[in-house]
């Protein structure tokens, strides 16, 4: 590779360099005029910032590159910062912070604005001075402008002879901003080096031409044909040489070069020398590919968490691109004002945000908080906003926060919140609560209020132990409780108590519980969730059923009762009937029997009849007792309908025949029995078949009695009539206990009906008929799926 010296970062010096020209000042005070003048061929500045006072000082040439004019004093480091690029800014302030914090050097290109509009681009390198105790007071740098790096190359070979004196010092910059130069003749093809130089490449500096066939075999082989293309190119061509590539030093480490180099001409345009800088960026494009990847791991970390960091110092506001996305903005229009920010919060919420500002602003305190946006697309979203203030030496300097997207989160709390909003007002409704304890050690992990409230505790007391709720059983149930829990305990099982006494503690008052607990098999021994159910009520309703049974079963036999007064005369000829046959059949067989010889095969036959009269007077008798017996407790078995229906039929036969009704029957062949109680199902068929007799006694007709299975697996039973029909209005007022439209009735024969039909877990209800009379309906569990 051919190097020649650069004469424009020959100049850059950092700290060391500064201490140096300081101490050496009196020495170079007859050099100063031509330092001066390297300064401006040389587009390079100097500046030197107090950290304590934050006073800035420029060179004349730092004024030039600014495009402004060199004044005394100070400068206002507030129109300096206007002056950078807009888009360079916050990373030229970010360098410098970084700077003063790590000791590390200061070094950045960036942009700047000249008063006249001009754009140019300059390099500045800055380093750290500490005092003796280590604290930063000062950044001496130089600032120089590589907008026309040709011009400044030439410039700087013209007044390289002035500088010859300086070169200890220079190499001593070279040294310390590992930038080196070179020289290639191409007359000659013979290449010198710096010391520098030689140092980048791994190796000691030695007098005399490099060895060109060595350096390109150090050259990374993946880089050697594209640097030397560069150096060909820059001889065809006038521009120059400005490459980065890597090259392996002898101990086989890889560093990373940045090369500049300008050709020389004479007056035919003949190219006669290339003069140049390499200079040893490994350390800051390391530095460079870890902030890069260092950004990149915050970014994504951002991206996938939804949580977007900003802040907001005297520098300017900060967002990063995920917040912007948060809020469904576009970067390229910068951070919005507060007035802006202000727009999205969702109207309900921005008084409030407001306020948080206001207060944020006025008293440098920071918040959390939760709010909802409304995004320029229209999109609702709720955020968590936290600011924090920054303070350094116990002065203000700004704020620095994030806000994160917990719509989802938030979404989904509220509907728990919802959800236990719910629950406890399940529980509430139905005295049932829930807990979660350690009977084993005796710690409470969870109790609803409910459960407070069933015990007599409040639950706005805080956690209240295990012992309290113990000490409120009734000292009857107390050993039952405690022996049913510890043998859960004990055998590693779910218990259920179906009934215990607690005394509540707040006022005395004896309620009826039942607990049902199941073991946590993940947790540790004694560890149960369950419920507790305050079962006092539906006691005392049980209770109150089971009398209001006693009183319908008392009411049904004297219905009964009743009925078969007002069939007295159908009866009475029902038992008549077998008896008058009977006495013929006896008289016929004395006749037999008196002949000579007895006509014993006709007398026989005669006493068969007399025996089958008998038996049917005999199985009437037997049904009205069955009527008229007081009802014992209800008592479900397999009934059929078949031999049911033909009780009824022959029941009610002569009382049909005297008001001209005709009864027939259409029942299921293949489901004909039910689970039920035999002499309630008795009084069912009677009351209803009863009410469809006298709603024809006027008119005669026709009743009928079918059955059907329905989808849900019951019977329906149907008895229709051809009568006077049901009412106009409010038909099921027809069930209702005292309702009657007959003058003499009770009006409790439907009502029994339907208490025993929905005692058996069915219902009755009631059709008009597209004729003439009406259609009255009841269900029954069929006995494979009946209740017991």
């Amino acid at each position: 590779m051919l190097i020649r010296k650069d004469p424009e970062v020959l100049t850059m010096a950092n700290e060391d360099v500064q201490r140096t020209l300081e101490e050496l000042s009196r020495n170079l005070k007859e050099s100063k005029a031509w330092l001066e003048e390297a300064q401006r061929v040389a587009h390079l500045g100097y500046w030197v910032w107090d950290l304590e006072t934050n006073h800035l000082i420029w060179s004349d040439e730092t004024y030039r590159i600014f495009g402004l004019t060199p004044q005394e004093g100070l400068i206002d480091l507030d129109k300096v910062r206007e002056m950078i690029h807009p888009d360079d800014r916050e990373a030229v302030f970010r360098t410098a912070g970084e700077a003063v914090r790590s000791g590390a050097r200061a070094d950045c290109e960036h942009r700047l604005f000249r008063p006249n509009g001009e754009m140019r681009i300059v390099h500045s390198l800055g380093d750290l001075k500490k005092d003796s105790s280590g604290r930063p007071y000062q950044i001496f740098g130089t600032t120089q402008d590589i907008t026309e790096r040709k011009r400044a190359e030439e410039a700087f070979q013209e007044i390289s002879r002035k500088l010859l004196e300086s070169n200890a010092r220079l190499e001593e910059a070279q040294r310390i901003a590992n930038v080196g130069h070179y020289s290639w003749n191409l007359i000659e093809n013979r290449v010198v080096w710096s010391d520098e130089v030689y140092r980048i490449y791994g190796l000691s500096p030695q007098q005399g031409p490099i060895d060109l066939a060595m350096v390109r075999e150090m050259i990374h082989p993946a880089d050697r044909e594209l640097v030397f293309h560069a150096a060909e190119d820059a001889l065809q061509s006038e521009v120059p040489v400005d490459i980065e590539h890597r090259l392996v030093r002898p101990d086989g480490e890889v560093r990373t070069i940045h090369s500049v180099g300008t050709v020389k001409r004479d007056t035919s345009g003949r190219p006669y020398e290339m003069f140049g800088t390499a200079q040893d960026v490994t350390d800051r494009r390391r530095s460079e590919e870890a902030l890069k990847q260092s950004q990149f791991y915050l970014s994504e970390g951002q991206r996938l968490a939804h949580m977007g960091s900003w802040a907001f110092n005297d520098s300017g506001h900060y967002w990063s691109d995920e917040l912007y996305k948060i809020y469904g903005l576009d970067p390229q229009n910068g951070a919005p004002t507060v007035e802006q920010y202000l727009e999205l919060i969702h109207p309900q919420d921005r008084t409030s945000m407001a306020e948080s500002i206001k207060r944020m602003q006025e008293e440098h305190c920071g918040f959390d908080q939760i709010e909802r946006i409304v995004r320029p697309d229209g999109q609702l979203r709720y955020i968590r906003a936290v600011a924090i203030p920054v303070i350094e030496q116990e002065v203000f300097k700004g704020f620095i926060g994030t806000t994160m997207d917990v719509t989802e989160q938030e979404l989904l709390t509220q509907e728990l919140r919802r959800e236990q909003a719910y629950l406890t007002e399940a529980q509430s409704l139905t005295h049932i609560g829930s807990w979660a304890a350690n009977f084993a050690t005796m710690q409470n992990f969870h109790l609803s209020d409910e459960t407070y409230r069933i015990h007599g505790l409040d639950p706005r007391q805080g956690p209240t132990p295990l012992e309290r709720f113990w000490a409120t059983l009734h000292p009857e149930d107390e050993p039952v409780v405690r022996a049913t829990i510890e043998n859960a305990i004990r055998t590693g099982t779910d218990y259920e108590i179906h009934e215990f006494r607690i005394r509540r503690a707040d006022d005395g008052q004896i309620r009826v519980l039942r607990s049902i607990g199941h073991r946590n098999p993940a947790g540790e021994i004694g560890e149960y969730v369950g419920i507790t159910m305050d079962i006092t009520e539906l006691k005392r309703a049980e209770e109150e059923r089971e009398k209001l049974r006693q009183l319908e079963a008392d009411l049904a036999h004297i219905n009964r009762v009743n009925m078969l007064g007002e069939l007295s005369a159908a009866l009475a000829h029902e038992i008549k009937q077998p008896i008058a046959a009977s006495i013929t059949s006896a008289n016929a067989c004395l006749r037999w029997l008196a002949r000579d010889p007895p006509d014993l095969e006709r007398a026989r036959a005669a006493a068969a009849r007399i025996e089958e009269d008998g038996n049917r007077a005999a199985d009437v008798i037997n049904r009205l007792r069955s009527f008229y017996k007081k009802g014992s407790p209800p008592k479900r078995e397999a009934v059929d309908i078949k031999e049911i229906l033909r009780e009824m039929t022959a029941l009610f036969r002569t009382e049909a025949l005297r008001h001209s009704v005709r009864i027939h029957s259409e029942l299921h062949e293949e489901r004909p029995h039910v689970l039920a109680d035999r002499v309630q199902l008795q009084q069912v068929f009677m009351n209803l078949m009863l009410n469809a007799l006298e709603a024809m006694k006027d008119s005669g007709g026709e009743l009928t009695i079918t059955s059907r299975s329905n989808p849900e697996g019951q019977l329906v039973v149907s008895i229709s009539d051809t009568g006077v029909g049901l009412p106009a209005e409010n038909t099921e007022r027809i069930f209702d206990a005292f309702h009657t439209t007959k003058p003499q009735g009770t009006g409790m024969g439907l009502a029994i009906t339907r208490s025993i039909v929905e005692a058996h877990g069915g219902r009755v209800w009631a059709t008009a008929n597209q004729g003439a009379g009406a259609t009255l309906h009841f269900t029954l569990p069929a006995k494979a799926g009946a209740r017991a």
